[in-house]
C-alpha cells in the first residue's frame, strides 16, 4: 500500500473491502512421495479475471489488475508469503491463525490470471486436505480493498486497488451462499501509516483523544462507550 500513503504519508484513505468469487473449477493435484508416502496438496485454476463484468456487476481493467498482481507476486509470492484463509474472511488483512495455502504461482493467460498454490500443515490446512481427500468441490475468491467508479452498466475499481489475497479457499462456488455478493456494506477500512483500521473505529478513536486534548471528559465517555459498543 505504499504507493498510496506516498501521496500524503499524513493523510488516511477510505477504501472498501472488494471480494470476489471465482465462477470457474478449481483443480486438485495431490501427489505422493513413494519414500516418505507423504501427500502434497495443491490447488490450481483461474483465480482473477480482467475487462470482464462478473457476477457482482464489477470490473476490473487489465492495466490495473496487471500492476497490482506484479506488485502482489514482487512483494508476496516471490517472497513465500502469499497467504489465504478457508472461508470468506471479513476484513482486508490475512490472520495467520487461519491461513490453509500458500500461494506460488499467480500468471497472467488473457484475461485470466492463472493461480496455484499449497495447501499447508495447518489446522486450516488439515480441514482443506481432508474436504480434498473426501470429493469436496472447493473454489477459490480473492479479497482486496478499493473504490469503484460506475461506467457503461458496471461498477469498475479504480486505480487505487490493493490486492490482499488472490484467493482464499470457499465452498462450492454453485451454492448461493458461497458467493460474496457486492462490497460489503458498512465495511469501510481506512490505511493510515501502514496500518489498516476500520474507519467508524478509527473515528471514533480520533474523538477521544481530541476529547481528551480539550479536558472534555463527558464527550470522552460517550466516544469510548460507543467504541466498547464496536468490539
Amino acid at each position: 500500500m505504499k504507493r498510496l500513503l506516498d501521496k500524503d504519508k499524513t493523510m488516511g484513505y477510505t477504501l472498501k473491502l472488494i471480494s470476489e468469487h471465482i465462477d470457474h473449477n478449481t483443480d486438485y493435484l495431490i501427489e505422493q512421495d513413494e519414500k516418505s508416502g507423504k501427500k502434497n496438496y495443491k490447488i490450481k485454476g483461474i483465480f482473477m479475471q480482467a475487462d470482464i463484468k462478473n457476477r457482482n456487476g464489477r470490473m476490473y481493467p487489465m492495466e490495473i489488475l496487471s500492476k497490482e498482481v506484479n506488485r502482489y507476486n514482487k512483494e508476496y509470492v516471490n517472497e513465500n508469503r502469499a497467504f489465504g484463509e478457508l472461508g470468506h474472511p471479513d476484513g482486508p488483512t490475512v490472520n495467520l491463525e487461519r491461513a490453509s495455502h500458500m500461494i506460488t504461482s499467480l500468471q497472467p493467460d488473457g484475461k485470466n490470471f492463472i493461480g496455484e498454490a499449497k495447501i499447508l500443515s495447518t489446522p486450516m490446512g488439515g480441514i482443506v486436505k481432508s474436504l480434498m481427500d473426501d470429493g469436496a468441490k472447493l473454489g477459490v475468491s480473492s479479497r482486496g480493498m478499493g473504490s469503484l467508479d460506475q461506467k457503461n452498466g458496471a461498477n469498475v475499481v479504480r486505480k487505487d486497488f490493493y490486492l490482499a489475497t488472490a484467493a482464499d479457499i470457499v465452498a462450492d462456488p454453485s451454492a448461493p451462499n458461497a458467493f460474496v455478493e457486492g462490497i460489503m456494506e458498512g465495511k469501510e477500512w481506512i490505511w493510515n501509516n501502514g496500518l489498516i483500521q476500520e474507519a467508524e473505529v478509527q473515528q471514533i478513536k480520533d474523538n477521544i483523544e481530541e476529547n481528551h486534548r480539550t479536558n472534555n471528559s463527558a464527550a470522552d465517555s460517550l466516544e469510548f462507550a460507543r467504541f466498547l459498543q464496536k468490539l
